[in-house]
């Protein structure tokens, strides 16, 4: 059986991976607040973790 093809100009639908439109201005201020957000999160992690080693230490 054979597939069915899409008419010319119709769009596919499927699992291809596409990158969404950047916005211009906004794509600078979400990478620096992305940046901003993971180290804060891995200061906190380290600052847990050596609490967490002095608490079972001491």
């Amino acid at each position: 059986m054979p597939l069915i093809r899409t008419a010319r100009g119709a769009r596919r639908r499927g699992a291809s991976r596409r990158r969404p439109p950047r916005r211009p201005g906004r794509g600078d201020i979400d990478r620096w607040l992305d940046r901003l957000v993971d180290i804060a999160v891995i200061t906190a992690m380290a600052v847990g973790a050596v609490a967490l080693v002095l608490t079972l230490l001491l």
